[in-house]
Order: C-alpha cells, then structure tokens, then sequence
C-alpha cells in the first residue's frame, strides 16, 4: 500500500465514523432526563374553600411523600390514631388494623422538635395564629401576633394554613401543631419550629378523617449524631 492509498483509506475511515447511526461514545454517555409521573388530581386546584388553593406544580413532590392508602405499619393503633415518623417525614393515619392513610410531612428543625404521645383536642378550619410569647422573644417582628394583639387571622399568608389539628397533653395545650401551609419543596425536610407541616391540600383530607380525642403519637428521631438534616 502506497502512502496516497493509505491516507484515503483513514479518510474514508473518518466518514465511516462520523455517519448516522454510528454510536457517538459522547451520545451514549448523556443522562436521559427523568420525567416525573403526573400528581394525582387531588392535588388540582381548590376553589370551594373560603380562600381559593392553587393546584400543586407538576413534579414538585415526589411520589413518596403523595398521600395514598397503605398498609398499615401500626396495625396495633385504634383506628383514628395518628402517627409521626419525623426521620422519613411521614405521617400515618390509622384507619383499620390493615390499611393507613399516608401523607409527606415537614417536621421540626433542630432544637425545635418535639417527640411523644398527645391527644387531638380540636381541629379548626381557616384557624388563627396567636404566636406564643416564646417566639416572640426570637421573633419581635412577630409581636403584632400575639396572643396579646388577637393573633392573625386565617388566610393563605397564615403560617397554619387551610386546617390546625391542636395537641394537648393531660388537659394542656402542648403548643405542637398538625397544620398546612407546607411548601411541596418542605416535605421531607426538617423546617418548622416544633409543629408537622403538610400541604393544604393533604391537612384537608386529614382533617375530614380526624377523630376528637384520638392519640397523636410523635415517635422520637433515630437519626444518629452528626447525621445532617437538610433545614
């Protein structure tokens, strides 16, 4: 082979390589985008409550946080009772020895989380917020909310959102929440102080199942030391 033959060869090994349906080593090594599975339609927009809720973005909860029925992971519960595992930031509700319904929940941040074993003492639609003296004292800007100034009213802009399940312990108000008003980024996350927030759409099917003087158990974090929570 002459050297004229030789180049013309290794061109026509260049074209060979660069025509369709040759696989490109670059081609093969792109990530093929997830596309997350549409949201259930419960999470579609309210328009029947006294203040209208948006419809959930599309893939902006994952499946694992979606309210759904499940087996029940405390079959030895009444039915009625409320369980909170803050660690994989869910929330079960007992509905029979067999089945739960199982919802996303953001739990309490560090130095804030609350842990044990209360009693749904009322619920409220729409409810006010009366800021306890406490976080006043982190949160002056807060004052005009106080218990003292009639607290805020409910609304969309009120941290409690759509529903409040209130948890008392021997006949005293704990100051711990079941509410709504989670952000879908919340869910999972270690972002309030103390209470378990949920979406408003999920705080409304809640509340709908709730049973008065039904126990809310609030299991302890395992989370070893050292293990970083996302805030």
């Amino acid at each position: 082979m002459n050297r004229r033959s030789f180049v013309a060869l290794g061109a026509a090994a260049g074209l060979v390589a660069c025509t369709p349906g040759t696989p490109d080593p670059v081609a093969r090594a792109a990530v093929v985008p997830v596309i997350p599975p549409p949201l259930p339609a419960f999470y579609g927009p309210i328009t029947d409550e006294p203040f209208p809720i948006a419809a959930i973005p599309e893939g902006s909860v994952a499946p694992e946080y979606w309210r759904q029925e499940v087996a029940n992971p405390w079959p030895d519960h009444a039915p009625g009772t409320i369980v909170v595992d803050p660690d994989a930031a869910l929330l079960h509700f007992v509905m029979t020895p067999a089945t739960a319904m199982r919802y996303g929940v953001g739990v309490g941040a560090a130095g804030f989380a609350w842990a044990g074993t209360a009693r749904l003492q009322f619920c409220r639609k729409w409810p006010r917020w009366n800021v306890p003296d406490t976080m006043i004292v982190r949160r002056p800007e807060l004052e005009p909310f106080s218990v003292a100034n009639g607290g805020m009213a409910g609304g969309l802009d009120n941290p409690l959102g759509a529903r409040a399940l209130y948890l008392f312990q021997d006949g005293v108000d704990t100051l711990y929440r079941v509410h709504g008003n989670a952000a879908p980024i919340e869910l999972g996350r270690a972002v309030s102080s103390g209470c378990i927030r949920m979406l408003d759409h999920d705080v409304i099917d809640l509340h709908k199942r709730a049973v008065h003087g039904a126990a809310v158990i609030v299991l302890p974090s395992i989370r070893p030391v050292g293990v970083a929570q996302v805030y």
